[in-house]
């Protein structure tokens, strides 16, 4: 069964076709429209065994760039099908779920509307994915499309997790709560570390670190999540490329009250001004920031170190509640790329039973290994992370279940 893939964002749409069978996968194609709504759009087309494509014209809008995409993924020159009837489904990346969704479904009117109900509390991402599946609906209409919920995995997170310390009312009210996101690459990586480690993934303590421009750590407990660092919104949790993370409100309602800010202008700065850039004012980007911290700049050096012992202290939190520790993940871009982080993250956790292999370490980028010790009591690893192979088999499994 030919699956496509999407992940709509607000300007962007990545996109994988993967051919499922039941217990197996083979990708034909990948890759990413930018700049939608711009001048000037990019597409850039990577099949297969084929050279990769790639076009520069004006594209408008999302079911323009989806249906470039198609005529990209049917032309008889770097095509990977041969019409477009063998697309037999679509399944969607969508970042937010609410407490509607425990589960990846079969998109109905229903569910979009619940996704639409969500547009205030995701502002950023949920437009741009309902989009992909009403440009789905104009360009394959029929063909069945399945939505897959970043915060679904984190739904089993118990009340004493996902609540805050606020006015009940405001839960009653407005849904205040711990969502958690990154959930789809958080059940990936728990259950291929597990796999790796020879853990049984039903009897298992995993801490789970997604790492990248954006980041979040997970306590993955007998393979469900219990707890995430990202709350209410990605902005909580880790220090991350351009967002916060952990502080305290009175900082910034304090900040705001000095400098005349609007309520949009404290979210830009917690979203985007904030993080490793807003500490180093070097780069939201670590590889720039490990550069600078070799040269010796001191904000650089402050801002990975903070970035790393906030990680750190996750995994720390994360194993006390769970009562031990079996297995540490590191996936993302950083997680699986940067021997540095994962070193600094590691080191001092000896106490827990964690013996780190530095040579191991150094070996690994982005491909899935053990870096810990032979006798750690604690494995580490390092899994490279798939979420739209976990959409394509969610997918796969509900079209075939229907």
């Amino acid at each position: 069964m030919v699956i496509l893939v999407l992940n709509c964002g607000s300007s962007s749409i990545k996109y994988q076709v993967i051919d499922m069978e039941a217990g197996s996968s083979k990708l034909l194609a990948k890759g990413l429209v930018e700049r939608i709504g711009l001048p000037e759009g990019d597409l850039t087309h990577k099949p297969v065994g084929k050279d990769r494509f790639e076009l520069h014209q004006p594209i408008p809008d999302h079911t323009t760039g989806i249906r470039l995409v198609l005529d990209a993924l049917t032309d008889p020159k770097h095509g990977v099908i041969r019409s477009l009837d063998e697309v037999k489904a679509v399944g969607h990346r969508v970042a937010h779920g609410g407490e509607f969704f425990a589960e990846s479904c079969l998109v109905t009117d229903d569910v979009k509307e619940k996704i639409r109900s969500l547009f205030q509390i995701a502002p950023l991402h949920n437009p741009a994915n309902l989009e992909g599946i009403l440009s789905i609906e104009r360009v394959l209409p029929g063909v069945p499309q399945v939505a897959v919920f970043d915060t679904s995995f984190h739904q089993t997170i118990p009340a004493i997790n996902y609540m805050y310390a606020l006015p009940y009312e405001y839960y009653t009210k407005y849904s205040i709560r711990k969502y958690g996101f990154h959930g789809t690459s958080h059940k990936f990586v728990s259950r291929e570390g597990a796999k790796l480690a020879g853990l049984d993934i039903n009897n298992s303590k995993i801490i789970t670190c997604h790492i990248g421009n954006g980041g979040s750590v997970t306590a993955v407990l007998n393979g469900k999540s219990y707890d995430t660092s990202m709350g209410f919104s990605p902005v909580d949790g880790l220090i991350m490329g351009t967002r916060c993370g952990n502080v305290d409100p009175s900082a910034v309602t304090f900040i705001g009250e000095k400098e005349g800010m609007s309520y949009d202008d404290l979210n830009k700065m917690l979203n985007k001004e904030s993080g490793v850039l807003g500490l180093s004012g070097v780069s939201s980007d670590m590889r720039d920031i490990d550069k600078a911290y070799e040269e010796g700049n001191p904000r650089a050096m402050l801002a990975r170190d903070m970035y790393c012992l906030r990680i750190k202290k996750f995994v720390g939190e994360y194993a006390a509640e769970m009562g031990g520790l079996d297995l540490i993940v590191f996936t993302g871009g950083v997680g699986e790329n940067s021997m540095e982080t994962r070193l600094e993250v590691c080191e001092g956790l000896e106490f827990m039973g964690v013996r780190f292999d530095r040579k191991a370490n150094g070996e690994v980028r982005g491909q899935n290994k053990i870096i810990s010790a032979p006798d750690s009591k604690v494995k580490i690893a390092v899994i490279a992370t798939n979420e739209e192979l976990v959409i394509a088999t969610d997918t796969f499994e509900i079209v075939n279940r229907k």
